[in-house]
């Protein structure tokens, strides 16, 4: 793996609770040779500073301070081709599913073409939930015990960045992308922040004609933002819908 390659992988902490975590995360990324942390909404401003995440980050306080802290999720995913949500949960409705097995081919493919990539971990008690996966192209899990797949978040981290550095060594080794059972063109993706601004646009376009009753919505909502995952939608294509809900808007 070059420097290259890692500056295209950003590591996204959401609602992090304890300091520790944030400077355990950090020292598994520094020793990986990974360096893009982003730190949303944690529990405690300024966690990166706290004293304990200094002491377990070991060395790697450089890569502390370099750390990026946002307010909102849609911000650290923004022009990312992929988004993938780190969680164990099944879900009835979201984005597709891959096993890190999996997903680990689909970030060598998207590296490979200079697309941004971002891995979510979320809130050490709950776990990612359905609003942050919404702004994920898909859901990935660690193959673990079936009857306690629970990881600490630093362990979490560890046992990525460690098997993604080996999958991404191992493509510059032999220079070809064992991910060509998983084709990725240079496609002009939109990011999932895009997509959700366009979903809110369909959802008032949809209120606007009383197909969606915002009183009784039911899984209307969550059934297209499955839909739209699945679709892996480009720029041009989520301009065409959000150009389609305001006019729907603008002649009710």
């Amino acid at each position: 793996m070059n420097s290259a390659q890692a500056k295209l992988i950003s590591w996204v902490l959401v609602q992090t609770s304890h300091p520790g975590n944030v400077g355990s995360a950090a020292r598994a990324l520094k020793t990986m040779g990974f360096s893009d942390l982003r730190l949303i909404n944690p529990k405690i401003p300024g966690v990166a500073k706290e004293p304990e995440a200094v002491a377990l980050a070991s060395g790697a306080q450089d890569l502390l301070e370099s750390s990026q802290e946002m307010p909102l999720l849609e911000s650290a995913v923004q022009n990312c081709a992929l988004v993938l949500g780190l969680t164990s949960r099944d879900r009835e409705f979201g984005p597709p599913a891959l096993d890190w097995a999996q997903a680990r081919q689909l970030i060598q493919a998207t590296i490979h073409q200079g697309q941004q990539v971002a891995l979510l971990f979320g809130p050490e008690r709950t776990g990612l939930d359905n609003q942050h996966l919404s702004l994920c192209t898909h859901r990935v899990w660690l193959d673990a015990n079936p009857d306690y797949p629970s990881l600490n978040l630093a362990q979490a981290i560890m046992v990525c960045a460690f098997t993604l550095r080996e999958a991404l060594s191992d493509t510059l080794d032999d220079h070809s992308a064992r991910s060509s059972d998983i084709v990725v063109d240079k496609a002009d993706y939109a990011d999932p922040a895009a997509i959700a601004a366009m979903l809110e646009h369909l959802r008032a376009a949809l209120e606007a004609i009383e197909f969606l009753d915002p009183d009784n919505p039911k899984k209307l909502m969550a059934r297209l933002q499955a839909l739209f995952a699945r679709s892996r939608l480009h720029k041009e294509e989520v301009d065409l819908l959000r150009g389609i809900a305001k006019q729907i808007i603008l002649r009710k």
